[in-house]
């Protein structure tokens, strides 16, 4: 359940399991053959929603539990670690729980398309912004030594892996533990110089001290995708403030400004949140100028969801009433609409390197290639949709998958883009 780091974390515990004996089974096949020895859930605890999605499937779980589908059901991850202490009385059917778990196999079992994987280069966080619960959960920052994260790398380039996807709660704090500097761009150009990985996309970025050699390591090295997924969550001074993100409107603005600079092209990812205590109308008003200004090719939000523990939870009453979180989100979300399509549109007419993810058969006389350039990430952002592809004497669709091809665009909309493949 959750974020990419919790499918890292999975996929670890898979193989160890492997290596233990056991066959590993497809959930749905395994439920309807009723042979299934032990369901394991991997929880997330993160945001209400996401704790309910992980209770449900416990729920589910425990039901199959009753039915006789199941013999055993373990609880792990971050929900289990965050309420280890109630949640064994209220799901007593539950047979194991245990914390957040971590693990210093190199092996893993992918579950993400065989040329596609995320490197998880961190545990933890040592920030400290008011409304998140995950240095609660996870514990304070806990860099993967460099060594072990390049030799993981090479391991997953020998399975197929063309693209890394460099993920942490926050990349830019790497190092600093165990080396006293941060070291991400040393680490991208050492993943960058493996055999077989042609694509490094960075996720999770703090804006804070963000070091700035990344940006050169960017600009100059081709394998290094033009795409920061930098969560600044707000603009207004007297919110970050109260957010203790560390930066002002100001340096936020000027570390946007900064990177369009630096590294001509780049993409840019965000997060932000609406309705955060101290965001009044006016507040509110500085956020929507602040994306008209930035024009952030890709952004998300989320209304302001108060944690239990967190320092909001001790400090702030969440004040701003929930319809207005939600009208506030909605009007953000229009003016992104409008900014996203036309960034799309403007790359109508161009020819670009893409990587086949998938094939959509749902029409068997058209099937279309569904890819990514390195502008989109996968799971999170639009879609190239590559039609034509099958000619008389010309490679099969599904012989594309995890290949690289070149593609002009001819079709934009807010969200995906419609090409075609060059001769």
């Amino acid at each position: 359940m959750g974020c990419s780091k919790n499918r890292v974390d999975s996929e670890h515990l898979m193989r160890v399991l492997q290596e233990r004996g056991y066959e590993l089974v497809p959930e749905t096949t395994a439920l309807e053959s009723g042979r299934v020895d032990e369901v394991i859930i991997n929880t997330c605890g993160f945001i209400q929603d996401a704790k309910e999605e992980s209770i449900q499937a416990i729920l589910e779980a425990v039901e199959a539990k009753k039915q006789g589908l199941v013999q055993k059901v373990s609880v792990f991850g971050c929900l289990s670690q965050r309420y280890r202490a109630e949640l064994p009385a209220e799901i007593p059917e539950v047979d194991e729980w245990r914390g957040v778990l971590t693990f210093d196999t190199l092996g893993r079992v992918l579950t993400t398309p065989s040329h596609y994987a995320y490197l998880k280069i961190s545990e933890g966080c040592d920030r400290s912004c008011s409304y998140c619960a995950i240095p609660l959960i996870r514990g304070p920052h806990v860099s993967v030594p460099m060594d072990h994260l390049v030799e993981e790398a090479r391991l997953l380039a020998a399975q197929g892996v063309r693209e890394l996807i460099v993920i942490a709660q926050d990349t830019t704090y790497y190092g600093l533990d165990l080396y006293g500097k941060r070291c991400l761009a040393e680490l991208l150009e050492r993943l960058s110089a493996i055999d077989g990985i042609e694509w490094i996309r960075i996720h999770y970025s703090y804006p804070a001290g963000f070091p700035e050699d990344v940006l050169d390591v960017m600009a100059s090295n081709p394998k290094i995708c033009p795409y920061i997924d930098i969560p600044l969550q707000h603009s207004a001074d007297r919110v970050l403030a109260m957010m203790r993100r560390g930066v002002d409107g100001r340096q936020t603005r000027a570390l946007v400004e900064k990177m369009r600079r630096r590294v001509p092209g780049v993409v840019l990812r965000t997060t932000l949140i609406v309705g955060h205590p101290g965001e009044g109308e006016a507040e509110f008003r500085d956020l929507l100028d602040f994306v008209r200004e930035c024009r952030f090719e890709r952004l998300g939000a989320f209304t302001y969801s108060e944690e239990e523990g967190t320092y909001d939870a001790l400090h702030y009453p969440d004040e701003v009433p929930q319809e207005v979180k939600q009208e506030r989100y909605d009007r953000l979300m229009e003016l992104q609409s409008g900014i996203s399509l036309a960034y799309n549109q403007s790359r109508i007419g161009s020819r670009v390197r893409v990587l086949v993810d998938s094939v959509d058969s749902s029409s068997p006389e058209d099937p279309v290639l569904v890819a990514r350039s390195q502008t989109e990430s996968p799971e999170v952002d639009g879609e190239i949709l590559i039609g034509g592809t099958v000619m008389p004497g010309s490679d099969r669709a599904s012989d594309l998958v995890g290949r690289f091809v070149d593609v002009t665009i001819t079709g934009a909309n807010e969200y995906d883009l419609i090409a075609e493949k060059d001769d």
